[in-house]
C-alpha cells in the first residue's frame, strides 16, 4: 500500500497540535520508529478480525501496523484533532480514519465494526487524563477484543497507565530508548 510520506509537514502538524493542545497530544516529538515498531508488534497480523487504533497522530504506528502485515481493509483509527484526521487520510488513503473521541470509539465507530477486534492499539497520552477516564477506556476496549487479544498502550511511566482491571492483565512488553522521550510498550488482555 503507497504511503504518501512528507516527513518534515508531518513534523509541523505535530508541532501545531502540540502547541494547541498539550494535554491532548502529550508528546513532544512523534513516536520514533523504534517506538512504532514496538508497538506494532505486539499486534498478530495472523488473528482473525478488525484492528482499531485510537490516537494515531501523524500516523508512525499506523504505517508500522501496515509494514507488519495488517491488511488496510482490517485497519480503522480514530483521530480527535482535525488536522490529524487530514494529515492521515492525505497519507493512508485506503484506510478508515475517523474523526472522534478515542475514550468514546464505540459511539465513533458506530457501525463499522460489528466483530470483536483482534487487537487495539493506543497513542493516547492516557496519564494526562484522570484515572477514572482511564479505566473505562480500557475496561471497553478489553470487552470488544476477542479473549486473548492485546489492548497496547505505549506510554512515559515507570509504571502502567493503569494497574490491570479485575479479570485481566497488564504486562511490560518493550522499553524503548530510541524515543524522545524513552517510552514503555504496555499490553492488557482479558484472561
Amino acid at each position: 500500500m503507497p504511503v504518501n510520506e512528507k516527513p518534515f509537514e508531518e513534523g509541523l502538524q505535530f508541532l501545531r497540535g502540540l502547541i494547541a493542545s498539550p494535554r491532548g497530544v502529550g508528546a513532544i516529538a512523534p513516536s520514533s520508529p523504534a517506538l512504532a515498531r514496538a508497538v506494532a508488534a505486539e499486534v498478530d497480523p495472523d488473528r482473525a478480525g478488525p484492528v482499531l487504533e485510537l490516537g494515531p497522530g501523524t500516523g508512525a504506528i499506523t504505517k508500522e501496523l501496515l509494514e507488519r502485515g495488517i491488511a488496510p481493509e482490517r485497519l480503522t483509527l480514530i483521530e480527535y484533532d482535525p488536522e490529524f484526521v487530514k494529515l492521515l487520510r492525505e497519507r493512508f488513503t485506503q484506510l478508515r480514519v475517523l474523526k472522534g473521541d478515542g475514550f468514546e470509539f464505540e459511539r465513533s465507530i458506530g457501525n463499522h465494526a460489528a466483530e470483536d477486534y483482534a487487537a487495539i492499539v493506543s497513542g493516547m497520552p492516557l496519564l494526562n487524563f484522570p484515572l477514572p477516564k482511564r479505566l473505562s477506556l480500557i475496561e471497553t476496549a478489553l470487552r470488544r477484543l476477542r479473549r486473548g487479544a492485546p489492548f497496547v498502550q505505549f506510554s512515559y511511566g515507570f509504571l502502567p497507565p493503569l494497574p490491570a482491571p479485575a479479570g485481566a492483565s497488564v504486562q511490560m512488553a518493550a522499553f524503548v530508548w530510541k524515543n524522545l522521550p524513552p517510552a514503555r510498550v504496555w499490553v492488557y488482555r482479558r484472561r
